[in-house]
């Protein structure tokens, strides 16, 4: 008998491969969850213009991941390939450290299969094919973004060895998962965590609550982050290419210091910091 949790994601208990891969079995979604596909990313993209990075509503568009149903991994992967040489594979759920981080090192993204139910429409706690596919995915077509995420992967198997993998996490959280950039027009979103929430797209920018601060790599490597509500501190960094270049490269001598540093708690503002906007907290305040 299934329990509810894989009720809800009937591919917890589908055959892995020795790297987590499963068959995705697309024929086997219902019109349902197509259509459910196709409301997600309805209302996703109507709050992309003037919110999400350039570079996302065009991938998008490349990709073409807004109204076709659930898409097939396979299919996608033959259209990003030839782009940035990334694949996206299909997994359960969520897959150990070391087998995540040598899926990015050897450019594939390993992406949940199941999509979310009715009720989770607009909050999810763990990670679903849309938020990894048109969340993480459209980026993957971008070269500069593409390195990062490669490289992204070969520093996690470092800091697994050093034992501050905990470190490095904060890094995927802060850009991948919810950074936004600096654009000639204002500040746009570019992490997946924000742009697969209608609701964090108009919270990261717009409410008045959190904290929006300039990117310093050891700064964010310092801080803690929150996990089941919008983010007390949103980073901004200025565009893909200085991201990857104070990314790319030994971070021995970081690690070296971050062993003697205290935590920075997620709603903190410190003299040192580049702020675009000081936060008033009043949304967590209410919570």
């Amino acid at each position: 008998m299934l329990d509810e949790t894989d009720a809800r994601n009937r591919y917890r208990t589908a055959p892995k491969r020795e790297d987590y891969t499963i068959d995705q079995q697309w024929h086997t979604y219902s019109a349902e969850e197509h259509d459910r596909w196709n409301r997600l990313a309805k209302a996703v993209t109507e709050l992309l213009p003037g919110r999400a990075a350039p570079e996302f509503i065009e991938a998008v568009q490349t990709l073409d991941l807004s109204g076709g149903g659930v898409p097939d991994m396979e299919k996608l992967s033959e259209k990003l390939r030839p782009l940035t040489g990334w694949s996206v594979v299909p997994v359960a759920d969520l897959v150990p450290d070391e087998v995540f981080f040598d899926h990015l090192a050897n450019r594939r993204f390993p992406a949940g299969a199941f999509i979310r139910s009715e009720a989770e429409m607009e909050y999810l706690e763990e990670p679903d094919i849309f938020h990894d596919v048109f969340g993480h995915v459209p980026l993957l077509a971008d070269p500069t973004y593409a390195d990062f995420m490669e490289a992204y992967g070969k520093g996690g198997q470092a800091a697994m060895e050093r034992g501050q993998l905990h470190n490095l996490a904060r890094l995927y959280w802060y850009t991948i998962e919810f950074g936004l950039m600096r654009h000639a027009d204002g500040l746009r979103i570019f992490g997946a965590g924000i742009l697969s929430s209608t609701g964090e797209i108009r919270f990261s920018l717009e409410d008045t609550s959190s904290n929006r601060i300039g990117f310093d790599l050891e700064r964010v490597m310092r801080t803690e982050y929150e996990i089941d509500d919008y983010q007390k501190t949103y980073f901004v960094i200025n565009d893909f290419k200085s991201l990857l270049s104070e990314c790319y490269g030994d971070f021995s001598a970081l690690y070296d210091r971050l062993k003697g540093a205290e935590d920075i708690a997620p709603d903190a503002v410190l003299d040192t910091d580049r702020v675009f906007h000081r936060g008033d907290m009043t949304y967590f305040k209410k919570t």
